[in-house]
């Protein structure tokens, strides 16, 4: 902006089809009707306008106000004055801090005498918002191999499937090598359909790149991607060989009495395996780890389903009858589903404290500090939730009353729960245990569930967001 011009000076108006007509995305309104309404363009975030009534007042560049990326419907502002304003209630010297349409700002450190505006996002572009907003359920954005977020997302034909690039190609790699005919397609690990065909999907793999802008608590780890991508072996669209003399391929023997049936839907519908064999009709639960089937039995004491996420899977309850990998193709490892006592953590999860690497950081320091291992302090804790000494309503599981140091969950749910735990071990603590850069942060407004945290690096290094919401009076 050059010296003298403001935000509320009207230039010559442009053409209508010229490029270079801004785009004013928000506005200040003036509580006193008699001065004009600032605007916010696109290309000049910085609110140069009147800071007092217009009797005396003054036309000063006093803040700037920036869409936030991940969140179109909210902002920041800056204070660029020499004196402090006032954000909805909170005196702002020069930190950055949240905005959103209906919030008040005070042009100086007082209301009397200053300006008060109320910040709006423009209709023109809760339009343009409303044109191209897509709702996009995440769970169904996940490889149904790894649970988590696609990545490099390839598309099976011909039931339409996605997975990772890097998890397709392992999965179809020990197809097969355990296949006796290394021309056999694979069944697709979602469905059991024979794949014919599969390819790169770019249209989904650009919507899996919005989703990680707008969550980036979702990215894997530097480790994790270079892991999938050394397994990447679909560069092309690739035709499989079809399925030939399927019968001659089984591993298990067939009767006489099930010619008919084509597929192998677990390994007890033909052999008998711990005192059990399938009956004509049984019911059976599809595992989400690797897509094979077990009979759903009732009358067993290892859980064929996580408590946490109701999804079934098959390592726990295949080991457990004796069934493994060299039997069939088609077996989770037992790992997938084990109980929580029986697991040991030895580095913390990415995905603690929604993502935050800063918060991260500090809980790794604290339990240095505390001279204890990772799994003793998550020992402890875990102790002080089976006495019903935390309060649960912040666990993001289902069956959260039934849960206990005994219950059988699956990785990403037992992810939860660490990042869980230590949420309390971290507001537990007294603040002369932090560390002294995390000590002098203040909390955020927004605490724990604060989305600028999460593309905002600054934000989220400065202010404390392992804490509850203290904005609107929240509990």
């Amino acid at each position: 902006m050059d010296a003298g011009e403001c935000s509320t000076s009207k230039p010559p108006q442009p053409s209508a089809a010229s490029p270079s007509s801004p785009t004013v995305w928000a506005r200040l309104v003036p509580a006193d009707s008699a001065c004009p309404t600032v605007e916010v363009a696109e290309d000049d975030s910085v609110v140069c306008s009147l800071v007092a009534p217009p009797c005396g007042g003054e036309e000063v560049a006093w803040c700037e106000i920036r869409r936030n990326a991940g969140d179109a419907s909210s902002a920041t502002i800056r204070n660029l004055s020499s004196d402090a304003i006032i954000v909805d209630g909170r005196i702002v010297e020069q930190e950055c801090v949240d905005i959103k349409p209906g919030s008040e700002i005070v042009s100086g450190p007082q209301k009397e005498g200053h300006l008060i505006y109320t910040f709006e996002i423009t209709e023109a572009e809760d339009h343009e918002k409303k044109n191209v907003k897509i709702v996009l359920d995440i769970e169904n954005a996940k490889c149904s191999i790894c649970l988590n977020l696609w990545h490099d997302v390839v598309t099976v034909a011909p039931c339409l499937h996605n997975f990772c690039n890097g998890c397709f190609s392992e999965w179809l790699r020990r197809s097969s090598s355990n296949s006796r005919d290394k021309s056999q397609s694979a069944a697709c690990p979602q469905c059991r359909t024979t794949v014919q065909s599969v390819g790169r999907n770019h249209f989904l793999h650009n919507i899996e790149e919005a989703i990680l802008q707008a969550f980036s608590s979702l990215q894997r780890s530097d480790e994790e991607i270079a892991l999938l991508e050394s397994y990447a072996s679909v560069k092309s669209n690739m035709v499989l060989g079809q399925q030939k003399n399927q019968s001659r391929k089984r591993r298990f023997s067939r009767s006489s009495d099930d010619t008919d049936n084509s597929d192998l839907p677990c390994p007890q519908c033909r052999n008998e395996f711990g005192g059990f064999r399938c009956s004509p009709g049984s019911v059976h639960l599809q595992c989400s780890g690797c897509g094979g089937m077990m009979p759903a039995r009732s009358n067993i004491s290892i859980p064929q389903k996580c408590l946490g996420c109701d999804k079934a899977f098959c390592g726990a309850y295949w080991y457990s009858q004796g069934v493994s990998s060299s039997h069939c193709n088609l077996i989770c490892n037992q790992d997938t589903l084990k109980s929580i006592y029986q697991r040991h953590i030895s580095a913390l999860p990415d995905t603690i404290h929604g993502g935050n690497p800063y918060e991260k950081d500090i809980t790794e320091r604290c339990i240095q500090q505390s001279g204890k291992t990772l799994q003793v302090v998550i020992s402890e804790w875990i102790s002080k939730f089976d006495n019903m000494e935390i309060d649960r309503s912040r666990l993001q599981l289902n069956n959260v009353d039934a849960i206990t140091s005994r219950t059988y969950i699956c990785n990403h749910c037992y992810s939860k729960f660490v990042d869980f735990l230590l949420y309390w071990f971290r507001v537990s603590l007294p603040q002369n245990l932090l560390p002294r850069d995390a000590a002098e942060r203040e909390s955020c407004w927004y605490g724990f569930m604060c989305r600028t945290q999460h593309h905002r690096p600054d934000h989220a290094k400065k202010l404390n967001h392992v804490c509850r919401p203290t904005r609107g009076n929240q509990p």
